[in-house]
C-alpha cells in the first residue's frame, strides 16, 4: 500500500476511533431556543474570585475523573444565555453534570479575570463569548484547543446542536 494511502487509512481510524469514543449527546426535547424557559440565567456571578472557583472546580473534576468545563462569558452577552438556558434542560443539565465539573467565569467587556484563559495559552482578546475552555484537569491540558469560541453565535445553532458540540468532548463516560 503506497505511503500516502496508509497514512490516510490511519488518519481516517484515528477521527473514528474519537467519535465513536465521545459520549453519545442526550437527545435534547426542544428544537428552538424560543421554547427556553424565560427569563433566560444570568450565570456570571460578577464578583466571584474567579481564579479560586476554577481551581475548586478543576480540583472536583480531578476527584470525579470528569473534564473542567469553563465557560467564559458575560451576562449582557444574548449567546451566553442562551448557552445557559440550553445548559439548564434537564436532559442537557444531566449530560453536563455526568461528564464535566463546570464553572462560569465573568469575562466583563473582556477586560476581567484574563488570567484565567491567559493560563491556558490565550493572551489575545477573546475572538467573541461564550468562549468555553474544555481542561483535562489531570494535565491541565486544554482538550477544545483552536475551538473555544464555537459558540460565539450561539442563537445561529440549535439546543441539539450545542448538546452535540459539548458531547464530542467528552470520553465515552466519567470513569
Amino acid at each position: 500500500m503506497p505511503r500516502r494511502l496508509a497514512g490516510l487509512t490511519l488518519c481516517a481510524a484515528l477521527i473514528f476511533t474519537a467519535a465513536a469514543q465521545a459520549a453519545p449527546a442526550p437527545k435534547v426535547g426542544i428544537s428552538s431556543f424560543a421554547q427556553l424557559q424565560t427569563p433566560l440565567p444570568y450565570p456570571y456571578d460578577e464578583d466571584a474570585d474567579a481564579s479560586a472557583m476554577v481551581a475548586a472546580a478543576k480540583a472536583q473534576a480531578r476527584a470525579k475523573h470528569k473534564l473542567l468545563l469553563i465557560d467564559l462569558g458575560g451576562n449582557w452577552c444574548g449567546d451566553c444565555r442562551i448557552l445557559a438556558g440550553t445548559i439548564e434542560i434537564p436532559e442537557v443539565k444531566a449530560f453536563v453534570a455526568a461528564h464535566y465539573e463546570m464553572v462560569t467565569v465573568d469575562v466583563g467587556h473582556f477586560d476581567k479575570n484574563l488570567q484565567i484563559p491567559a493560563h491556558y495559552g490565550i493572551t489575545k482578546r477573546l475572538e467573541g463569548v461564550p468562549s468555553l475552555l474544555i481542561v483535562d484537569p489531570r494535565t491541565d491540558a486544554l482538550v477544545d484547543k483552536g475551538h473555544i469560541s464555537a459558540l460565539e453565535d450561539a442563537r445561529s445553532m440549535s439546543p441539539q446542536a450545542l448538546a452535540d458540540w459539548l458531547a464530542k468532548w467528552t470520553p465515552g463516560g466519567p470513569s
